[in-house]
């Protein structure tokens, strides 16, 4: 057996665990997303335990979105249904909003639920004001961070994973 092939595999694990050690280390997968809208944060979850809280800048945050164009971010537990790396908005997470509940209101009301709500940083010609943008709420019923702060999110985070709207 030749030397640099025993050698290889070492090699390769050596060069992968010295990048994840420069990265901060290993990244854990994001089991859950609970966005508090009070509080204006949004927390990454793996197994109940806090990965990473960031502020957030929301739409109107005072009650549920009962229709479209209300500008309200949605309350209720909803799921990563996309990941849109191209998005206006630099990298958007796509949520499944509206919920059978959310249909259900709307529907009682006699109005449309609205849909197209996402997590997502902010547009190219604003991307300088970084967390400045979160001195008002801006957005018509999304949630959004800073560019950098999506792209970190958007590690964390696969499609399918359940995200908890509260109050």
């Amino acid at each position: 057996m030749r030397k640099s092939t025993v050698i290889a595999p070492f090699a390769c694990l050596f060069a992968f665990a010295s990048f994840l050690l420069a990265q901060g280390g290993p990244v854990h997968r994001a089991d859950c997303i609970l966005v508090l809208k009070s509080a204006h944060t949004l927390t990454l979850l793996s197994n109940g335990q806090t990965i990473k809280t960031y502020k957030v800048a929301l739409g109107d945050p005072k009650g549920p979105k009962s229709q479209a164009e209300d500008k309200k971010t949605p309350e209720g537990t909803y799921f990563v249904d996309a990941k849109n790396p191209s998005s206006l908005f630099h990298r958007a997470l796509h949520l499944s909003y509206p919920n059978a509940a959310d249909r259900e209101r709307a529907r009682k009301l006699g109005v449309s639920p609205g849909g197209d709500i996402e997590i997502h940083g902010l547009p190219t010609q604003y991307a300088w004001m970084g967390a400045a943008h979160r001195a008002i709420d801006w957005t018509t019923g999304c949630i959004a961070v800073t560019n950098p702060e999506i792209d970190e999110i958007w590690t964390y985070v696969s499609v399918g994973t359940p995200v908890e709207i509260r109050p």
